[in-house]
């Protein structure tokens, strides 16, 4: 399976629109998640309209998409179990305090947000991922998605938008 990854994409107040190759992209892809500052409830309907649609909501996002989408959940993929969560806080440290609220839980990989910079990284032996911002640089030099494809085991890759 497919998944094309993003967060943080703070339509209006960061851009108008999702750039063009994240759109391609998603057309070619099985699902998307969208690890939530939507920032809008029209942004998570057009995400929906276009294909599979996984989501939570983050801390920018308005009232109506936190009655519409949990903070939190969790999608069993081609068996491998995945966590979404927006994030919190200051960036530094955020998986440490991302992991305490799936401790319960036996996850294969944890999405996240928050930080608006990509990263892919085991902590704790858990596949981390935050698939940056598409829409802003503001803590990145980069304007970024991710896609992953899950078979017997996960596979995540950063795509940079040019």
């Amino acid at each position: 399976m497919k998944i094309t990854v993003i967060s943080d994409t703070h339509i209006p107040g960061r851009s108008k629109n999702l750039p063009s190759s994240l759109l391609k992209e998603i057309e070619k892809s099985d699902a998307i998640i969208h690890a939530g500052d939507f920032t809008t409830i029209e942004t998570v309907k057009f995400l929906e309209n276009l294909n599979e649609f996984y989501g939570v909501a983050g801390n920018m996002d308005e009232k109506e998409i936190w009655e519409y989408l949990p903070e939190k959940r969790i999608l069993e993929i081609e068996s491998k179990k995945i966590g979404m969560i927006h994030g919190f806080g200051p960036p530094v440290g955020i998986e440490k305090k991302i992991i305490k609220r799936f401790e319960k839980e036996s996850i294969d990989l944890i999405i996240f947000g928050h930080t608006h910079r990509a990263v892919i990284k085991n902590y704790n032996g858990i596949l981390f991922l935050n698939p940056g911002s598409p829409t802003d640089r503001i803590f990145s030099l980069k304007r970024t998605f991710a896609v992953l494809e899950i078979k017997e085991e996960i596979k995540a890759k950063i795509i940079n938008i040019t």
